[in-house]
């Protein structure tokens, strides 16, 4: 083997592992860590006897990195070295190192925490910032901190956030940094023309770059699957002497061997996806053409729904792409976007963009129903977290208090989403697994365009040659559910659908539109037969911010949903306030979610849920909690709270909304009206939610009102105190004569916002400072008002004088 970089760090790296438990490789793309490194490592003392696990993130690096090392070794992949995927092993009895993808160490994880017969794994490409790779990592610690602290822990990667990892992996982990080989690549930028398709871009350039001599094989990264046949097809057509092949992960294995092999001198294009970014060299490649794009699954919380998005490349990856060139020899990179194109400089990690649906369930089998439990790189977003419980209670995976249920326990056999582990483990006693098996695969696999599911299984089971992977992980769930799929019957499809999505039944509103169980609305437009339908099932949403377009659905009928969710079809009691009526409406309701399937009016209306649909129509309101004295109560515990802290509650509108069943639930027995509630002392009924010793506090704190120096009592604004400035006193000016101390409340820590008003109650001075006033200001205003108001007191002295509420001639 020829030296390379990584090899002079390989005595640092072992002894760092010999020392510690954990420890980072920072090592650049050519460096040879994928390869070099685990085969060292295997010679380790702390090894000896023992396995260890090398995770990549993808598929085909996986089976390359595996090949390669063998090779080293003058083996074939199944002695020392083998690799482990879904559905695919090549390992025996002496292997010591196997490479798997991360899946694969969470079952193995899920199975043996205590990960006997392993003695290290490594987390080779960590800066791909996989979910699966993060929730890897976080079980790893946790074993290691609990039973396994001889378990060595190595992350690798080409750039990674040091200072990150080190909170989680520890502050003193060390860490070795390694430069890669890397030959010049000189990098061109051709934007797309006008109205140009982005392979038609590629298809230019490609013709460009093989008119150059230097030129070997040529790579071409586009986002996804469509573009890269349209491409390959166009390439076909013009470049008949050059040898093209594709290379994506819906291609079979032996496909895939084949792209990435150059079996002879012949010039060759590769078309790619993302999966070409693996640190693995693929032999011949010296020109790379980037269409600088990724197609990416984004999962919005606030709808439940997960939309596949084409976005531009961050600047590590395009980095990373522009770097195969150069793996070699020197290269050329065409870049399909103009020098002056913005980048991102890293990309975000998958955890705070996707479905956690997955997550929450491969935690609830770890025993945590908290992320909080373990340690992160980056913690699960809550949101995400909060909707993928929701989706697994509703799948019947989690009880109400998020621990597994039996259903739970047994769903984890199934390496599918919860959504089709679900639909595989309830379809036998539908009698329909075969056709669940299939659909699982068409589900899994995203590779059919079809709207009906029908015609698409229809297809497959009847060609299942013209479809490979399709046929290959259909076969592999039917092994495993002990199932043939020689005989098949379509019409169980909407039931399990139904099983896989419970929370999109749809409930027809008018042609074409659709009230789903989840509360949602979606469309479909109305040329298509399922417009009509009075029930859908919907397996494939386009999100949107109002409504969502459905993409593949299919009938469902009222029967077959009450058949399969009986517990959840009830009739129960509904008030609800109408605006129509302006008055409360009673029914008997038989609703599955947000769909009412039929309704019946109540002739009189239970207590209990008059009180519930009225709270729920003044939350909707909190117009209706406003009246001027409770603004001045709420104002007065806002002034104290933000001055002395708890125990004084929070009264903000917000806050007396959410805890309206505590004060206000008890005084709406008898009311069936908002304009009834309007007319409720719910001042009265606030302030008693106080202990008697807390009301008379109160009082002495934040009084209601001031002796003024005139004698008035004078009633004290505390509204400013909403809006954390300070209480208002307003008085007439001759009222303040001879006050000398600006008043204050809250035993002298808060000082009162004093409004000098005019005879006619208009300002004339609004201040904190009323001695400053007297000495500074009041001269000017003198000489002002008492031309204007003679038979108003405008003394010479204002500290002097007696205070006084009325006119000189009635005094």
């Amino acid at each position: 083997m020829n030296a390379l970089p990584i090899e002079e760090h390989l005595e640092a790296i072992q002894a760092g592992l010999e020392n510690h438990n954990r420890l980072i490789l920072m090592a650049q793309p050519g460096a040879g860590k994928t390869t070099r490194v685990p085969l060292m490592l295997l010679t380790s003392e702390w090894a000896a006897g023992q396995k260890i696990l090398l995770l990549e993130p993808r598929r085909v690096a996986a089976r390359l990195a595996a090949s390669f090392m063998a090779q080293a070794l003058g083996e074939t992949v199944g002695q020392t070295v083998g690799y482990r995927m879904r559905g695919e092993s090549c390992t025996g009895s002496n292997t010591r190192l196997e490479v798997i993808t991360q899946g694969v160490l969470l079952r193995m994880l899920q199975e043996d925490p205590l990960l006997e017969g392993v003695s290290g794994i490594i987390f080779d490409e960590f800066h791909e910032r996989s979910l699966e790779a993060d929730v890897g990592l976080a079980f790893a610690l946790d074993v290691q901190a609990s039973v396994r602290d001889d378990l060595r822990l190595l992350v690798m990667s080409a750039t990674l956030d040091v200072n990150a990892l080190r909170q989680v992996i520890g502050e003193h982990t060390p860490l070795i940094v390694s430069e890669g080989r890397q030959y010049p690549v000189a990098t061109y930028y051709r934007p797309a023309q006008a109205n140009e398709k982005i392979e038609q871009t590629a298809l230019r350039v490609v013709e460009e770059a093989l008119g150059d001599s230097n030129a070997r094989d040529l790579l071409v990264i586009l986002p996804g699957v469509s573009e890269i046949e349209r491409l390959i097809q166009a390439l076909r057509q013009s470049l008949p002497d050059i040898a093209v092949s594709a290379l994506h992960g819906r291609m079979t294995i032996a496909e895939q061997r084949a792209a990435l092999v150059a079996e002879n001198s012949q010039r060759r294009v590769i078309v790619s996806t993302a999966i070409t970014e693996s640190s693995i060299t693929v032999d011949g490649v010296n020109v790379v053409i980037d269409a600088g794009l990724e197609r990416v699954p984004l999962f919005q919380p606030r709808t439940g729904l997960t939309r596949l998005t084409t976005r531009r490349v961050n600047r590590a990856s395009a980095d990373q792409r522009r770097g195969r060139a150069g793996r070699q020899c020197p290269g050329v990179c065409f870049r399909l976007w103009s020098q002056e194109q913005p980048l991102v400089a890293h990309g975000e990690p998958e955890i705070f963009q996707a479905d956690l649906s997955s997550t929450v369930l491969e935690l609830a089998r770890w025993g945590v129903d908290s992320p909080d439990k373990l340690c992160w790189v980056s913690a699960p977003p809550k949101g995400a977290w909060q909707s993928g419980q929701a989706l697994l209670v509703q799948l019947g995976l989690l009880d109400e208090q998020h621990k597994l249920t039996l259903l739970g326990r047994r769903c984890a056999r199934w390496p599918l989403s919860p959504r089709l582990a679900v639909m595989m483990e309830r379809s036998e006693a539908l009698e329909a697994t075969p056709l669940a098996c299939g659909l699982a695969a068409l589900l899994e696999s995203r590779e059919s365009n079809d709207r009906s599911f029908q015609k698409a299984l229809s297809q497959r089971f009847d060609q299942p040659k013209q479809f490979p992977v399709w046929a290959q992980e259909a076969r592999r769930l039917a092994k495993q559910a002990h199932a043939a799929l020689n005989r098949i019957d379509l019409a169980p499809l909407g039931r399990l659908l139904t099983l896989a999505y419970p929370d999109r039944i749809g409930q027809q509103i008018t042609p074409g539109r659709f009230q789903l169980a989840s509360g949602k609305t979606a469309v479909v437009s109305l040329n298509d037969p399922l417009a009509h339908q009075p029930y859908l099932i919907v397996a494939s949403l386009e999100s949107a911010s109002s409504e969502a377009k459905i993409y593949a659905a299919e009938p469902l009928t009222l029967e077959a949903l009450i058949e399969l969710y009986p517990e959840r079809v009830k009739w129960q009691t509904r008030v609800t306030w109408s605006e129509e009526q302006g008055r409360l409406i009673g029914e008997k309701v038989q609703a599955y979610g947000a769909l009412t399937i039929a309704r019946h009016p109540l002739a009189t209306l239970p207590k209990d849920a008059v009180v519930e649909a009225l709270l729920n129509a003044v939350s909707q309101r909190p117009a209706l909690l406003h009246s001027q004295a409770l603004e001045q109560l709420q104002g007065r515990i806002a002034l104290l709270r933000e001055t002395l802290g708890k125990p004084w509650p929070d009264w903000s509108t917000a806050a007396l909304v959410d805890s309206l069943s505590h004060w206000l639930a008890p005084y709406l027995t008898d009311i069936t009206r908002l304009s009834q509630v309007e007319k409720l002392p719910l001042h009265h009924y606030l302030l008693n939610t106080l202990t008697w010793d807390q009301q008379n506090e109160m009082e002495r704190l934040a009084p209601q009102a001031l002796i003024v120096p005139s004698g008035k009592s004078t009633v004290i604004n505390y509204s400013p105190c909403l809006a954390h400035q300070s209480p208002v006193l307003a008085l007439k000016l001759q009222e303040a004569f001879g006050w000398r101390d600006t008043p204050t409340v809250v035993e002298g820590r808060i000082a009162l916002t004093v409004h000098l008003l005019s005879p006619a109650r208009r300002p004339l001075q609004v201040t904190q400072d009323l001695l400053g006033f007297w000495l500074n200001g009041y001269p000017e205003v003198r000489k002002e008002m008492r031309g204007r108001y003679p038979r108003h007191p405008w003394p010479d002295d204002p500290l002097a004088a007696k205070a006084t509420a009325t006119t000189k001639k009635r005094k």
